[in-house]
């Protein structure tokens, strides 16, 4: 615990984003989202997502970076996801997220599914996971499909229950 509070807080604040895009998606889908956490984190899944009216779930491994951190400062988005808590499947998404800490807001985000990020994701610097790197300024690259609004975010979520409701199905 002295840790977390030397080290900055970084895992409280990653805690409290969890918790913040949780509650805004349910309020912004009025209510056709829940939301539940793991006990255990131990397969990098950070939220997992369902409609109140159907079984299927959508596991995400959150990735955020504050606003004012020097990369987003530069226009960029940079995070790796280690390969040893990775497994790409259809149920998973990864979903990177800017912040401001001082608003307790956050926008833009990109959604993107564990098996994109594996196949289109660079190599982090130590080879130890997967890089996920894009610019801020929305212009088309690879990623730029996945890229939405906060306002957006509960419907892409919908969206994605809806298809792997329908692939179960």
């Amino acid at each position: 615990m002295a840790d977390e509070i030397s080290s900055g807080g970084q895992p409280r604040i990653g805690k409290a984003l969890e918790y913040l895009v949780a509650a805004s998606c349910i309020l912004m889908s009025g209510g056709r989202l829940n939301v539940s956490t793991p006990l255990v984190d131990d397969e990098g899944v950070d939220l997992v997502f369902n409609r109140a009216d159907r079984p299927a779930t959508l596991a995400v491994q959150i990735k955020g970076r504050s606003r004012g951190a020097r990369v987003v400062q530069q226009g960029k988005f940079l995070a790796d996801v280690l390969k040893r808590t990775f497994a790409p499947r259809s149920d998973l998404y990864l979903l990177f997220v800017v912040y401001d800490e001082a608003a307790a807001d956050y926008g833009p985000v990109w959604l993107v599914p564990s098996g994109e990020l594996a196949e289109r994701g660079g190599n982090s610097r130590q080879g130890a996971g997967l890089r996920f790197a894009t610019t801020l300024r929305g212009e088309e690259n690879q990623w730029r499909k996945h890229r939405f609004g906060k306002e957006e975010l509960p419907q892409r979520i919908l969206e994605v229950l809806d298809s792997l409701s329908r692939a179960s199905a």
